[in-house]
């Protein structure tokens, strides 16, 4: 299959080798699981348990709220032990509503569990209605509600499925090792999804760095002629799906659009896993296999994971700290999120826990900036971060956003190329919170603004209401004394 050179991209040392031969390790049961009622971009899930209810596996926590949205569920039996605030996945140890369990070890399945489907005789909305209900969201870091994504079909003209098993972050091979270990059910879960889309090809990315799992998915699809593997450059940001898009098609993702647009749907590897699960055997999301690496992990592992399970769990599975870590990151290295501690769960797009020390980071002094362009060459969506990030300092977001902060991905690879060491995904980061800040001022003023002109007609309504009232009472009362009025002269003209 031809593929399309794209712009820009790194090559980083991929640090792969200290877990790429670990097996998948299933972790023992936490002492608690704390989980979060958002693992997911849009409306955070509502609880639909109290403290103090016995649960069983599988069972609803919290369902779904919105168009844009994915319920939780219990990954193991046991008591629910406390809802409230709890650390979340961010540097600012932004707390969250979680929802914390405390397991029985029994680990029971619930009773009321869905039953398996025939997805080659269902309908596709069976099939993305059976995705919503058991959680299932993007698994590579983007945690976009999946079912969303399986109904585009009513939306767009789609052809193609891609699916993303890139894993091009460094240190990162969970996805790796799913596609080495359980071939065949990644293939099923491909091939529901695209019965669910409607198309009738499939495309599955995997960069060549990845030998055995591009020949185990090959021979696991030999016998169907609808699906292609094909091997992708060893190329850091190779795993976002509008590039991967475009080497793969050729097709360019127009700016602010979706892969949809062009007739593309994107996704994950380990998310097709999990639809099969669901599907198959009706599984809610409940768990995941996270890798745990860096230079400060005592012993490199790739594991499965329950949702909820505190860090330090998996970390002291693993031989804990060797020294204290530079960076204690959720994700990979280019794209993840600083840690605020351990004590942080795993969630959905929990795909990497690295505890990485200052060799690993290379951590140097920032610089001024010499004008070199490396950041521009570096830039896979043909942006100019050198002067989007003169901008962003100055304060000037309306320039950022002319220069296209929107199209950025924050994939790193400019600052991964600086030689003068300036974090200019930072001051991309930055701009883009403070535009989602002003954005969400902005809608809240016309919110307020909404909400007094509506009490305004209220008031107004009530006013108009009390003054019909008032006036048909006056009418009321003339009519009573214009009658008592003509009263004697009715009698006298009678008498």
């Amino acid at each position: 299959m031809k593929l399309f050179r794209i712009r820009g991209g790194v090559h980083p040392d991929d640090c792969k080798a200290l877990a790429a031969e670990q097996a998948i390790v299933d972790l023992q049961m936490p002492e608690l699981l704390h989980i979060p009622v958002q693992q997911h971009i849009g409306a955070a899930a509502k609880p639909v348990v109290q403290r103090g209810d016995s649960v069983r596996k599988g069972q609803l926590l919290a369902h779904s709220q919105g168009a844009i949205s994915a319920p939780v569920h219990a990954p193991t039996s046991g008591r629910i032990v406390g809802i409230g605030n709890y650390p979340a996945h961010h540097p600012s140890g932004l707390l969250v509503r979680t929802i914390t369990l405390q397991p029985d070890g029994e680990d029971r399945w619930c009773d009321d569990l869905p039953p398996p489907m025939d997805p080659f005789n269902s309908t596709p909305d069976a099939i993305a209605e059976r995705v919503a209900l058991s959680g299932i969201v993007g698994m590579g870091g983007a945690t976009f509600p999946s079912s969303v994504k399986l109904n585009l079909r009513n939306r767009y003209r789609l052809e193609k499925l891609v699916i993303n098993g890139a894993e091009c972050e460094p240190y990162l091979t969970c996805d790796d090792r799913l596609m080495r270990e359980h071939a065949d059910q990644v293939i099923d879960g491909i091939r529901i999804m695209a019965h669910a889309l409607g198309v009738t090809h499939t495309v599955i990315g995997i960069e060549n760095n990845k030998p055995d799992a591009q020949r185990l998915l090959h021979e696991a699809c030999a016998r169907f002629g609808d699906i292609d593997v094909v091997g992708l450059p060893t190329r850091y940001p190779m795993g976002s799906e509008k590039h991967m898009v475009q080497t793969l098609t050729g097709l360019e993702t127009p700016a602010r659009a979706l892969t949809a647009d062009i007739g593309v749907v994107v996704h994950n590897v380990a998310t097709a896993h999990a639809v099969h699960r669901a599907v198959r055997h009706g599984e809610p999301l409940i768990s995941r296999v996270v890798t745990v690496s860096g230079g400060a992990i005592g012993k490199p592992a790739n594991l499965r994971v329950l949702i909820g399970t505190p860090v330090e769990d998996l970390i002291d599975y693993c031989g804990g700290l060797t020294s204290t870590p530079e960076r204690l990151i959720s994700g990979g290295p280019m794209m993840g999120q600083l840690l605020p501690g351990t004590r942080v769960p795993v969630v959905k797009g929990s795909n990497g826990v690295l505890a990485l020390t200052a060799t690993d980071v290379g951590i140097a002094s920032e610089m001024p900036c010499i004008r070199c362009a490396s950041c521009v060459d570096a830039c896979p969506c043909g942006l100019l971060p050198v002067e989007m990030a003169a901008h962003a300092r100055a304060g000037d977001l309306d320039g950022t956003v002319r220069l296209g902060l929107t199209d950025c991905i924050a994939c790193g690879s400019c600052s991964f190329v600086c030689p003068s060491n300036i974090p200019l995904v930072q001051y991309f980061n930055y701009a883009k919170g403070e535009l989602a800040s002003r954005q969400r001022a902005q809608h809240k003023q016309l919110e307020t603004k909404r909400l007094a002109e509506q009490r305004t007609a209220r008031m107004e309504e009530i006013k108009r209401k009390k003054r019909e009232a008032m006036e048909k009472r006056k009418r009321e009362m003339a009519a009573k004394k214009a009658k008592a009025a003509a009263a004697p002269a009715e009698r006298s003209a009678q008498a």
